[in-house]
């Protein structure tokens, strides 16, 4: 009879042959479907949503099985990806690796080149064998699988806003909208759900589509919103929350590479322009059972019990979630009176002025539009962050605000921290939000981006310089 420790064994022993098999027939099928392949980019997502990885040639695949490692300081980078030596993952450490396996059905042709070099996801582990807490989508896992114990299963979509720019600055030296491809027409003026735009535009934008469906990537299609130059791009719903994000990151490095190949930039910053909208990540979330019932909405198809204590929980953890979802200092740029974003934590029905929007529609889509985030958000960290809210709800009897009728933006709410510095305060003094993401995650997050903002403090701006030089 086998001992525990034995038994223990021999379980790790067999679930890690069946990943290696069902890997190694993901490869195989891959590279049916893509002989010509050379090259794969193997990748992990840094606390800033960036990707960290190499480029392996194609016969590495069959050893990737095993593992492939990397610092646990890759989740220690600033926005420049300079290790943040406050974290404590860094030279204090000795720099150790950490095994980082490939995640399941992530194996997919790059943007790249997509007949010879495809990209593949890796997840890191700890040096017990366990998922590394530090690394985002980890944290997001773990706030996910608290829900799922729960019989609470969430489904999400994600939005993502973007700006096509030109490669060249304008005669001052500060960005511009990018010409219409083959002419020198460039468009200044506001152009929302402008299908003209849309055509000009239209290489670009059905190469991204074919290329989204080459990687599987469940995109609806771009819209053409407020600014010149911008646009959005819708992925469907599902209930694989580790995917949608998966999904949101794959189209973000698309988007990019197809817009280079376009001699253009396309860029996920907040607030590119002074004088242009931001762009935002919108999140669409609900909750079902485990039989696939909608449980945002009650019998009279009104909202449940369950989606007001949601959303009370969303709505008190929101000031600390800033710091998670306007990451740096040009996010806070978005957050202004008349940039019709959301300065209080609020909510209401089928009104795009508040934080928390309850869409109009049919019952089985009854959902939360949470519409806070910058496009420059980490998009783990973002659904960790609205489901560690929604956590909360449940845990704690919450009062919920009555709904926002009318312009949420002139109207009194919870105040949001519109400041970094605000928000990092924030971020590390709710207790409860810190429960839910895990302890050493935040001690790091926090000191990765009080870093940076001691770096952005420091730096003596253009703009000091000509208000100061001459009349300080």
């Amino acid at each position: 009879m086998q001992t525990n420790s034995a038994a223990v064994e021999h379980f790790a022993q067999h679930h890690e042959e069946r990943r290696s098999s069902a890997f190694q027939n993901e490869v195989a099928h891959y590279l049916e479907r893509h002989p010509a392949t050379q090259y794969v980019d193997i990748l992990l997502t840094d606390l800033n949503g960036s990707f960290r990885g190499k480029r392996i040639p194609v016969s590495g695949l069959k050893k990737l099985e095993k593992g492939s490692y990397f610092p646990a300081s890759v989740f220690a980078m600033d926005i420049l990806g300079n290790v943040v030596e406050e974290t404590g993952l860094g030279q204090e450490l000795g720099e150790p690796d950490r095994v980082c396996l490939p995640v399941p059905g992530s194996l997919t042709p790059s943007a790249a080149d997509p007949e010879h070099i495809g990209q593949v996801l890796l997840t890191m582990l700890d040096e017990d064998g366990t998922p590394f807490d530090v690394e985002p989508r980890n944290v997001l896992n773990r706030v996910w699988q608290a829900l799922r114990q729960r019989g609470l299963f969430p489904v999400a979509a994600v939005e993502l806003e973007f700006y096509l720019i030109d490669r060249q600055r304008d005669a001052e030296g500060d960005l511009q909208p990018p010409c219409a491809p083959g002419t020198q027409e460039r468009n200044t003026q506001s152009q929302v759900y402008s299908v003209d735009n849309l055509n000009h535009f239209a290489e670009v934008l059905n190469d991204i589509d074919a290329l989204a469906k080459l990687q599987g990537l469940p995109a609806d299609g771009a819209v053409a919103e407020a600014s010149p130059g911008q646009f959005e791009v819708n992925l469907r719903h599902t209930d694989d929350i580790l995917l949608a994000c998966d999904h949101a990151l794959a189209l973000k490095r698309l988007v990019r590479l197809v817009a280079e190949n376009h001699d253009m930039h396309a860029t996920f910053m907040a607030k590119p322009y002074e004088d242009y909208a931001g762009s935002g990540m919108h999140v669409h979330v609900s909750m079902q059972d485990g039989a696939g019932n909608n449980l945002f909405v009650d019998a009279e198809g009104e909202d449940s019990p369950l989606l007001k204590q949601a959303l009370a929980g969303m709505i008190t953890l929101m000031p600390a979630s800033m710091a998670l979802l306007a990451p740096n200092v040009n996010a806070y740029r978005r957050f202004q009176p008349g940039m019709y974003v959301p300065i209080q934590a609020a909510w209401g029905h089928n009104n795009r002025t508040v934080a928390l929007r309850i869409p109009c529609g049919e019952p089985e889509n009854h959902r939360v539009e949470y519409r806070v985030a910058g496009a420059d958000a980490n998009p783990y960290l973002v659904m960790a962050a609205i489901l560690a809210g929604m956590l909360y709800g449940l845990d704690n009897a919450l009062p919920l605000p009555e709904p926002v009728t009318g312009n949420g933006l002139e109207q009194e709410g919870l105040p949001l921290p519109i400041r970094q510095s605000d928000a990092l305060y924030e971020f590390e003094h709710q207790h409860a939000l810190t429960h839910y993401l895990g302890e050493r995650f935040t001690q790091v997050y926090h000191a990765c981006k009080t870093d940076e903002l001691l770096q952005f403090e420091r730096r003596v701006t253009e703009t000091e310089i000509d208000w100061m030089l001459k009349n300080a």
